[in-house]
C-alpha cells in the first residue's frame, strides 16, 4: 500500500512522527509511505490553500518532502507533482496536537488536509490527540494514539464505507485524553457542538504600544451531547465520525422550498 501522510503542526511535529510509525505498520514491508507535510505550522487554518502565491517545495530526503504551504496545499502537491506518476492509495493526515472535535473540526488543518485528499477521490482520514489532565503532562502525551492508532485505520480500511460520492466520505478520528492503556474502545458518532465554548481574541499591546490581538478557543473539556465525538473522547472512547465536504443543509431543503418557491 502506498500512503500519504501531511499535518498541520509542521514537518518537525511529534505528532507526525507518531503517524509515520503508524503508516509504515499500515503500508507494510512492501509498502510506502510518502510526506509532504508544511514547512511552518498551519493550525487552524482549516481548508485553505495558497490560491494567490506560490509555494516552494523541498525534498528532505527520500519521499520526505515540506511545502511552504497548508495541509491542503501540501495534498495538492502530492497529487499534483510530487507523486502525480504514482497516487496514494490512502491519505491519512495528523496525529493533531489537540482534538479535533465538535466545533474544532471546522477550523481544523488536520481535517483539511483529509478533505482535499476526498476532494481529489481519494480515501483519507484525519487523526488527532486529544490532551486533558491525564495525558496533557505524561511522558508521551500521544499515548492513546500510540498504541491505537493503526489498528483504528485498520478498522476503517477493513469495514469502513469507501464511496465515490462526488464530496466522497472521509473519516475524523479523535483518540481520548487518557493513556493508551486505559482507551475503553472505539465509537462511531457524530460531531457534536460544545454549547458556550466559542473562539475569541485577547488583546495584548507591544512595548511600542501597537494593540495586537491573540486568537484563543473555548474550555475543551465540555462534553457534547450522547452519541457524539466529543462525549466519546471524555469518556475514554476513540471517536470516529464520517463527514463529507458538501456544506448543504439537507434537512433544511424541502421545508425552504415550501416556503420560498
Amino acid at each position: 500500500m502506498r500512503i500519504l501522510i501531511t499535518n498541520d503542526d509542521g514537518i518537525n511535529a511529534p505528532g507526525l512522527k507518531v503517524l509515520e510509525d503508524i503508516a509504515s505498520e499500515i503500508a507494510g514491508p512492501g509498502g510506502e509511505v510518502w510526506t509532504v507535510a508544511p514547512a511552518f505550522e498551519q493550525s487552524g487554518v482549516g481548508h485553505a490553500i495558497s490560491y494567490t502565491h506560490p509555494m516552494m517545495v523541498a525534498e528532505l530526503g527520500p519521499r520526505r518532502f515540506a511545502a511552504e504551504g497548508s495541509p491542503a496545499d501540501c495534498v495538492l502537491a502530492a497529487v499534483g507533482d510530487i507523486m502525480s506518476d504514482c497516487l496514494p492509495d490512502l491519505v491519512l493526515s495528523g496525529v493533531n496536537r489537540g482534538n479535533n472535535a465538535a466545533e474544532n473540526a471546522l477550523y481544523s488543518g488536520t481535517v483539511g488536509g483529509a478533505i482535499e485528499a476526498a476532494l481529489q477521490g481519494l480515501p483519507a482520514v484525519a487523526l488527532s490527540q486529544y490532551f486533558g489532565p491525564r495525558n496533557a503532562l505524561a511522558d508521551d502525551p500521544f499515548d492513546a494514539a500510540v498504541q491505537h492508532g493503526a489498528a483504528c485505520v485498520r478498522s476503517l480500511i477493513d469495514g469502513a464505507i469507501w464511496d465515490g460520492d462526488d464530496y466522497r466520505l472521509f473519516y475524523n478520528v479523535n483518540f481520548p485524553p487518557v493513556p493508551g492503556a486505559e482507551v475503553l474502545g472505539q465509537k462511531v458518532v457524530a460531531q457534536g457542538y460544545r454549547r458556550e465554548t466559542f473562539f475569541g481574541v485577547e488583546p495584548h499591546f507591544s512595548p511600542s504600544g501597537r494593540k495586537f490581538l491573540w486568537i484563543k478557543g473555548g474550555p475543551q473539556d465540555v462534553p457534547t451531547d450522547a452519541g457524539t465525538d466529543a462525549e466519546a473522547n471524555l469518556d475514554g472512547y476513540i471517536s470516529i465520525t464520517p463527514m463529507r465536504a458538501d456544506l448543504t443543509a439537507h434537512d433544511a431543503l424541502a421545508p425552504l422550498r415550501e416556503r420560498l418557491q
